[in-house]
């Protein structure tokens, strides 16, 4: 399996290709059965980076959307137009919720960007996925994710709309929050998101979903940058415990994690920005 890191942050130092970079998240995945794209970023820079990749969104077999955020949704229409046929959109039923995130004491609208009747007129046959659901041999799609450790309560600025249609103050956990496992010879490759359930309480269900003994890589976010101080300690300790071969972080893990993460594993870590390649 190949992902191919369409959509981050940041753009790998001296890209030989002009790839575009924002907050947000889109990873291309290959496998003998099709390419997915795992989210699409906050706008069109997943169809400017797939261009350069030499992908067209016709060549894409299924979109997955991780959860319902701005920033891992925005991209969608654009994808949708430019693909100009129907696509599977697998997605959480509750991915479309109201949701808000605050910011220096004023709270934002953070959920998707779109009406789900407009991107349907657009070609998404959305598909609910809310138990794990096989994408294609060996590709499995989380559904929700248990919360089962103590220490991963997740991001406190993210909160919840209200009965009025604004937010209500209290904290949105994210229920909709779904990750990708690939079940290889060398054991589980955990494809995140943004882990809004925890990156621990994800790799754990990944391995009861897919009987894997081992956990070989992480790709994506972990959301460990705007944790609180224990949760991020309590994270770094289990996952070197875990020791995975690959890990792979950007978007929502921010530098300070990265840099953590870097020093622990070393040549094991990849900062996986615009335009990174993975096989795994």
């Amino acid at each position: 399996m190949k992902v191919t890191v369409v959509v981050d942050n940041c753009i790998m130092p001296k890209s030989k290709k002009p790839f575009r970079a924002e907050h947000g998240l889109s990873l291309l995945i290959e496998t003998e059965s099709g390419r997915f794209l795992f989210d699409t970023g906050q706008s069109e820079v997943a169809v400017y980076n797939l261009a350069l990749l030499g992908v067209r969104p016709a060549d894409l077999d299924a979109i997955i959307l991780s959860h319902g955020h701005f920033d891992h949704t925005g991209g969608l229409a654009a994808v949708l137009v430019q693909a100009g046929k129907k696509l599977p959109v697998y997605c959480h039923p509750g991915a479309f919720a109201d949701r808000y995130s605050s910011s220096g004491g004023a709270a934002r609208y953070a959920g998707i960007p779109f009406a789900q009747k407009h991107l349907v007129s657009l070609g998404a046959d959305f598909r609910p996925v809310e138990k794990p659901t096989e994408l294609a041999p060996g590709l499995t799609i989380s559904g929700s994710i248990p919360r089962v450790t103590g220490y991963e309560p997740g991001d406190a600025f993210l909160l919840a709309a209200g009965p009025d249609g604004c937010c209500s103050g209290d904290r949105d956990t994210v229920p909709d929050d779904m990750a990708i496992f690939h079940a290889g010879e060398k054991g589980l490759t955990v494809i995140s998101g943004c882990a809004h359930s925890g990156i621990v309480n994800v790799i754990r269900h990944g391995l009861a979903v897919t009987g894997c003994s081992r956990l070989h890589a992480i790709v994506g976010g972990t959301h460990l940058g705007p944790v609180e101080k224990e949760q991020q300690e309590a994270t770094l300790a289990e996952l070197e415990g875990l020791q995975p071969a690959i890990v792979a972080a950007n978007h929502c893990t921010g530098f300070y994690m990265l840099a953590r993460l870097h020093g622990i594993f070393g040549a094991r870590f990849v900062p996986a920005f615009v335009g990174t390649v993975l096989e795994v």
